[in-house]
């Protein structure tokens, strides 16, 4: 249970929440006990909420994987009793700057705070501040996946909250790794390069260490990622992010379960899955058994004194489920190994994974 003492704050978020339909009220009726345990919870939305808007360009069709969704289906969010709404996404403008900001408007009528997204840039780039237990947590976000094209919040014009990404493409003129042979032959695949851009991740760490100033921890929420792959910038980003005062880095977007890493005492969670996604990327097909990882951060003394995740599944009859571990071992096995190249240690404490913060 959640420690309620003076000073400590537990902190619990998930993976991204996207497609969820009707009954809404089921979608976390087996999540709610556990998400009850924390004092603060943390959402990542994938989808906007209104009844405005344009069908976009790249929409797989009405109706298709970049929907809109009614206003009414915003009731997950109540049922999850979710606090912070962090929008910078792929998907926040999917359906134009009037689609987001009567998701904006929706979720503060309804309560919550709403992080990522505004009707300007500097409106998006607002950080959140709830005081809990007597202290102060401050919560930032950003987007590095995003259609540059009308995504990112301006001076004049709404949108989401952004750190370009930038890549380049190698040659392997020297051996880079046992299995790839020497640039000495045709058809040789290419070395792919990402990192941040200089001047969007100065921004951002700006506006962590003037956050840091106001409160007693921060939470920074990265939406980015490819796959399975951890590439260059996303660290480059946390270790600047937690450099600039963070305490905690929670990553999201690619809809798996990606490593972790602590960085200087403090958990960087890469990728947290799926939280409730109910179609998938291919057409809107629906899948029910995506596993994602709900992670918990216990918040005390001025420092993070505990890390740890549970492995949660959506399944079919669109409930997110908690899973035993016992269940999940090769699940567990699987991210273990790719956590060890950062340096994780995880361990398994009844149906939670702790992360070793020492």
């Amino acid at each position: 249970m959640t420690d309620k003492r003076s000073g400590t704050v537990t902190l619990m978020t998930g993976g991204d929440i996207g497609p969820v339909y009707e009954p809404t009220e089921e979608f976390a009726e087996l999540i709610a006990p556990l998400l009850q345990q924390a004092d603060i919870r943390l959402g990542q939305c994938e989808r906007t909420y209104s009844e405005r808007g344009e069908i976009p360009h790249y929409a797989y069709g009405p109706g298709g994987q970049h929907s809109r969704l009614h206003p009414k289906m915003a009731g997950v969010w109540n049922a999850a009793n979710i606090d912070v709404v962090s929008l910078a996404s792929n998907h926040a403008m999917d359906w134009g700057p009037d689609a987001l900001m009567d998701s904006v408007d929706l979720f503060r009528k309804m309560g919550k705070i709403v992080i990522g997204a505004g009707r300007n840039g500097e409106e998006a780039r607002k950080p959140a501040i709830i005081e809990k237990n007597g202290v102060k947590i401050g919560f930032l976000q950003r987007t590095s996946v995003y259609w540059p094209t009308n995504h990112e919040a301006t001076a004049r014009s709404a949108g989401v909250a952004v750190i370009k990404g930038h890549t380049a493409y190698q040659l392997p003129l020297h051996k880079t790794r046992v299995e790839i042979p020497p640039c000495n032959r045709p058809g040789l695949p290419p070395v792919i390069l990402t990192w941040a851009d200089k001047d969007s991740l100065k921004a951002f760490t700006d506006d962590v260490a003037a956050l840091k100033a106001k409160c007693d921890y921060v939470v920074a929420s990265c939406h980015w990622g490819l796959h399975q792959d951890v590439l260059d910038y996303m660290p480059q980003i946390a270790h600047a992010a937690i450099d600039a005062g963070a305490d905690v880095v929670i990553g999201h977007g690619p809809h798996y379960s990606l490593p972790v890493e602590v960085y200087k005492g403090k958990p960087v969670y890469y990728g947290l899955g799926s939280f409730s996604f109910h179609t998938g990327h291919f057409g809107g097909v629906a899948v029910g058994d995506w596993v994602g990882q709900m992670a918990r951060v216990t918040l005390d003394a001025g420092k993070v004194t505990g890390a740890s995740f549970q492995f949660v599944r959506h399944n079919a009859k669109n409930e997110t489920v908690p899973c035993k571990l016992a269940d999940e071992q090769e699940t567990l096995a699987d991210i273990q190994q790719r956590s060890e190249p950062f340096g994780a240690k995880l361990v398994a404490r009844g149906d939670d994974v702790e992360i070793a913060l020492n």
